[in-house]
């Protein structure tokens, strides 16, 4: 069953997505792997293809793979409240 995404998440991660960008110390390549496969996962949904590139590229493609199956719904709110949570963090 997918979930109907209203106006108040798709703003609230437009704004995350901005918020991200002006933290003032960068996060740890985990985290910041976590924030590629959320939105990845929001932005155009479950992975597809096999791994290319090199160990950047794979790593990505890894953790956005992980995320596979989470709905756009969910993937966008999970999104939202670790950008929250980073933000807090500072």
């Amino acid at each position: 069953m997918s979930e109907k995404i209203g106006q108040t998440l798709k703003m609230r991660f437009k704004r995350a997505s901005k918020r991200v960008q002006n933290l003032s110390s960068r996060p740890s390549n985990d985290l910041l792997l976590k924030l590629y496969a959320l939105y990845k996962q929001t932005i155009e949904g479950d992975c597809v293809g096999r791994p290319r590139g090199g160990l950047r590229d794979r790593a990505k493609w890894k953790a956005w793979n992980a995320v596979s199956g989470t709905t756009e719904f969910d993937a966008m709110t999970q999104y939202c409240d670790f950008v929250d949570h980073l933000v807090n963090m500072e």
